[in-house]
């Protein structure tokens, strides 16, 4: 059942994110795609994952498992934080350092986390900046641009 109820959660959030990004405009052109990209292309990936939660187990009737509060409490402690430090970090940092955290929530290894951190702000931010062309911050890593 906590999986249903996660699925459906995220089903509100991914909708309520589409239903705020839509409406985002640059005053000016300056990307081909717009600032409503990033936060649509979220939302439909995290309305995909919310569906999948709710159906994955549809025939099977059996008891939930208990709600590992802590584990999610921190998981929103660190989002929050990644929000608050976006800016300032840069998205590279960043978003290494919220994958190394959540990740180690799940139990993997600190080595595995590191690289795999840094080689998902490196691939994210050459697929948004570079390829999209979706401004991001850079943050201490400025002199890279």
């Amino acid at each position: 059942m906590s999986d249903r109820t996660l699925g459906f959660c995220a089903l509100i959030f991914a909708g309520l994110m589409a239903w705020f990004g839509h409406d985002l405009q640059a005053p000016f052109s300056y990307e081909p795609v717009g600032p409503r990209a990033f936060p649509m292309l979220i939302a439909l990936i995290i309305a995909l994952c919310g569906a999948w939660l709710m159906f994955k187990h549809w025939r099977e009737r059996r008891a939930g498992e208990p709600i590992d509060w802590p584990r999610l409490l921190l998981m929103v402690v660190y989002v929050f934080g990644y929000a608050l430090l976006f800016e300032t970090l840069g998205f590279i940092i960043a978003t290494a350092i919220v994958t190394v955290l959540i990740g180690r929530l799940f139990g993997g290894s600190w080595g595995k986390m590191i690289i795999g951190g840094i080689v998902m702000g490196v691939l994210f931010f050459l697929l948004f900046d570079r390829a999209l062309d979706v401004v991001l911050p850079l943050g201490p890593l400025e002199f890279l641009s």
